[in-house]
């Protein structure tokens, strides 16, 4: 259409039209005049409406899902980080709990030897298959560490500090089979030398080859010159096994570290010896051995095994071994006459420690 005087003339009639309806419309309210053409509209454009929109809407939907698809993504990745972030605080409070624990037992085993250490913790690990048991710990020159310090943790000897930089320290771990210290045994301070194999018990020569040694004996470090690289008193292990001596002049013998090689996390590195040597001070009580319960055994004069309860005597404590009445009630012995319980053995179980 073209724009003319008639066309907006008609424009401008139409709008007047429309407000003159509107006011009509609102005055008459509930009983407007109109509401019998707006329902005539309804029905006649409703279904058209309801056809187009039933046609549009999937349209738009799509539309709109696309639109709101990067908000969503954002959303989901949000929770995720979150999720992730409160997994990750649940699994480092029970490894805080448990390097707590760690640190707390490692802080009274040096405070047991009078050891000055300094806590790191064990950032690498060495190749075992290359026949080195190594670790590499957070902790180095800039932080006290030397060569040849003594490293233990809250169950005794770690190893021994071999190469240092400025931040870090390899330790050369006790069971490594280049890894030598001596020992001394608890109570009775026999000396001798342990070595690391691997994942195999210490082997351990005692510089007695008539030494007492029994399984569960335990051991301490002896110390060094100097302190250096080892100090006294560090708990090593526990015997496992007595090699025969075989008339050698040192004896062997098996002991099993108190470490976990394969499970360090916190260790701490002696920076400062004890004033005197604490002996056997660092080593947790003894475990209490359990005794055997006795056992009597009674053997007759034809063989015959008898038990505690056919040998027992009277309630007085007189048996026919003591000289005193039968447990029958019959006639006692002449003075001189043999018992039939002077041919009886008897055989004592003693008790013995485990």
């Amino acid at each position: 259409m073209r724009d003319t005087r008639e066309s907006r003339l008609l424009l401008v009639l139409l709008v007047a039209i429309a407000f003159a309806l509107i006011t009509v419309d609102i005055r008459g309210g509930e009983n407007s005049p109109l509401d019998h053409a707006r329902q005539a509209a309804a029905s006649a454009f409703g279904p058209v409406e309801n056809g187009v929109a039933s046609a549009v809407n999937p349209i738009g939907n799509a539309i709109g899902a696309v639109r709101d698809s990067s908000g969503r993504h954002s959303r989901i990745a949000e929770l995720e980080r979150e999720n992730a972030a409160l997994k990750a605080k649940l699994g480092s409070d029970d490894r805080t709990r448990g390097r707590v624990a760690e640190l707390d037992k490692m802080l009274r085993t040096a405070g047991a030897g009078q050891y000055g250490i300094k806590g790191a913790e064990v950032v690498a690990i060495g190749a075992a298959q290359g026949f080195s048991w190594t670790v590499t710990i957070d902790a180095g020159s800039d932080d006290g560490i030397a060569r040849d310090m003594t490293v233990l943790n809250g169950d005794g000897l770690v190893g021994r500090v071999t190469t240092v930089s400025a931040s870090t320290s390899t330790i050369l771990l006790a069971n490594d089979p280049d890894f030598t210290v001596g020992t001394r045994m608890e109570k009775s301070a026999e000396l001798g030398f342990a070595t690391g194999q691997g994942d195999r018990p210490l082997r351990v020569q005692l510089l007695n080859g008539k030494a007492k040694v029994r399984k569960g004996d335990r051991m301490v470090t002896f110390g060094s010159r100097a302190d250096r690289p080892f100090v006294p008193g560090v708990p090593v292990g526990e015997v496992v096994r007595v090699d025969p001596s075989n008339g050698d002049l040192t004896r062997t013998i098996q002991v099993r570290p108190f470490v976990g090689f394969t499970k360090l996390d916190v260790v701490g590195v002696v920076v400062q010896p004890p004033r005197k040597d604490p002996r056997d001070a660092v080593l947790p009580p003894a475990p209490k051995a359990e005794p055997t319960p006795t056992v009597t055994v009674t053997v007759g004069p034809d063989g015959e095994t008898v038990s505690p309860s056919e040998s027992a005597g009277p309630s007085d404590g007189a048996t026919p071994e003591d000289g005193g009445p039968p447990a029958d009630g019959g006639p006692t012995p002449p003075a001189g006459a043999a018992t039939p319980a002077a041919g009886r053995a008897t055989a004592v179980a003693s008790p013995t420690r485990s």
